[in-house]
């Protein structure tokens, strides 16, 4: 059932879904989804519905990436970024490739690219071939390639066209990451607008590469905690939606670890594994294994995770919300066995 503060932003004809989800107390936690390769590239806005359709760069490529993702398999993430008044050039479009460096990692490897515009299309073709180990001209972009592999870079979503939230939302964090923090970073930090990447009741939502973990329902006031990491991890619990490099009940059960690590958790190499579920969802049993890069720490942890309720949300935003019934889980077995 709807909270009574749920009722009274639909009584005011609320049309954001993600006031919704945060009013009726939504967890965030295993909604990040699962990826092994990011592959984002600049196109300016606007940004209509249907980009991914339309753009024709993106046309160019759209069969070989079917390819890739129903013949091969590959976990692959695509997205779209605005060119920066600052970080861009006129001509020349970028291109950030991550993937997933192993079986335990800690996070994802980074090559960006900055070729002139005309080349974009062949850039992608020579990555995406490369994926599936077909024949291909990456060598040929050595030389776009930038040494940028110790810049963060946040990616916030403001596509409006998909979402009323996200731009709603979206848009004033991007605004306020990127003046108070990205300008005083010293070259260390960079902040996106991006197309959508899931989630639109859980706006504002950001990805930060090349970690890979996903955020939602971010405050201005959480900012310094996210981007700094100087003060309780645990008060960055109710904005985490999880971990890319995990699945989504891997990722409840790394929020709980990771709150009881602390913040050197983000260092450790980690994996997953789903040691037995129920088959409507209702509980799992995980296994995440860990170590520190050096090998002075390893280990694994295995967790039960069971529902423990239901919120009512809306996917979308709208005049008229549809809801829906969402569970909600905790972890309620956490134990070290290695």
């Amino acid at each position: 059932m709807p909270t009574q503060h749920a009722k009274e932003l639909l009584g005011r004809n609320c049309r954001f879904c993600s006031l919704l989800s945060k009013a009726n107390g939504e967890d965030l936690i295993g909604t990040a989804g699962t990826c092994e390769h990011w592959l984002i590239m600049e196109v300016p806005q606007p940004w209509p519905q249907e980009i991914f359709q339309e753009n024709p760069i993106i046309k160019s490529v759209i069969d070989l990436f079917q390819e890739l993702i129903i013949q091969h398999g590959v976990n692959l993430k695509p997205m779209l970024i605005a060119p920066d008044r600052e970080y861009s050039h006129a001509g020349f479009t970028r291109i950030f490739y991550y993937y997933r460096p192993g079986k335990l990692f800690s996070q994802f490897e980074k090559q960006e690219f900055v070729v002139p515009e005309s080349k974009a299309a062949d850039l992608l073709t020579a990555i995406l071939q490369q994926l599936i180990q077909q024949p291909n001209n990456l060598s040929q972009f050595q030389q776009y390639k930038q040494q940028t592999s110790e810049i963060r870079e946040l990616m916030v979503c403001t596509h409006a066209q998909v979402d009323l939230a996200c731009g709603r939302f979206g848009t004033p964090l991007y605004r306020q990451l990127r003046k108070e923090y990205a300008a005083v970073s010293h070259g260390k930090l960079r902040v996106w607008q991006t197309t959508h990447f899931g989630g639109h009741q859980f706006a504002p939502t950001l990805i930060d590469l090349p970690q890979g973990s996903i955020w939602g329902h971010l405050e201005s006031g959480i900012l310094d905690l996210l981007v700094q990491r100087n003060g309780s991890v645990d008060d960055l619990r109710q904005f985490y939606r999880g971990w890319t490099g995990l699945n989504k009940f891997e990722q409840i059960a790394e929020r709980e670890i990771w709150m009881q690590f602390g913040w050197n958790w983000l260092n450790c190499l980690k994996a997953g594994k789903i040691l037995a579920m129920e088959k409507d969802s209702d509980w799992a049993e995980v296994r995440i294994d860990f170590a520190l890069p050096d090998g002075s720490i390893s280990g694994a942890y295995e967790a039960r995770i069971e529902v423990c309720g239901e919120v009512m949300s809306a996917f979308n935003s709208a005049k008229e919300m549809e809801l829906e019934a969402v569970k909600q889980y905790r972890v309620s077995r956490l134990v070290k066995v290695e």
